[in-house]
């Protein structure tokens, strides 16, 4: 039977899948992720996820391929994985105190070649924040591999007032969206095939 394959080096959107009940084998791509220059945020996003899902598609042509990709938006700059501390801590600055977007692209590709793509966005707010705050969270290793430099499932839950959508979706992979797309895939592990009932002792 066909398999899943996260298309993504992402830990923690296979923890997302795993809770859900979904085993995926993963398989970085190591595709380019600019995006798209002259192209709308989230069209270019959605290319993105299909570029890394089709990379995918070469080395597993049978099976299903799920990629995705993240941006974190202030008003319209894309903040992406900060380069080194002080980066970090310019990020944390600007966010602080305001309200900012995650956008996430979602891309599904089956064995036929069939693929669709998704976008799910998901408003965040941060309380203020102070330089020993932000002093403390970017001496943690925590903010260098994430967009916008902070992990709302990690060390920086308590910068979070309040999200309007999606939380799974600020953790790298809008959960709900993903399942909607995989249904009828026979993936879902409700949807997957049952043996055969035995003969009846009755």
């Amino acid at each position: 039977m066909p398999r899943l394959v996260l298309a993504s080096a992402s830990p923690r959107r296979r923890e997302l899948l795993a809770a859900a009940g979904i085993d995926a084998a993963v398989f970085p791509t190591g595709v380019d992720e600019t995006l798209p220059p002259d192209t709308p945020l989230e069209e270019g996003l959605r290319k993105v996820a299909l570029r890394k899902a089709r990379a995918a598609r070469d080395e597993f042509p049978a099976d299903w391929i799920l990629a995705a990709d993240t941006a974190v938006v202030l008003d319209r700059r894309v903040l992406g994985k900060p380069a080194d501390r002080e980066e970090a801590a310019a990020m944390l600055r600007a966010l602080s105190g305001r309200s900012h977007r995650v956008i996430t692209a979602v891309a599904l590709l089956g064995p036929g070649g069939a693929g669709a793509a998704r976008t799910c966005t998901t408003r965040v707010w941060f309380r203020p924040l102070d330089e020993e705050q932000i002093a403390w969270y970017t001496a943690l290793p925590e903010p260098y591999d994430k967009a916008g430099a902070y992990a709302i499932q990690g060390s920086a839950a308590g910068f979070v007032e309040r999200i309007e959508g999606s939380y799974t979706n600020v953790v790298g992979l809008p959960l709900a969206e993903t399942l909607e797309m995989l249904g009828g895939t026979g993936l879902l592990p409700w949807e997957a095939p049952r043996a055969p009932a035995g003969p009846s002792r009755d």
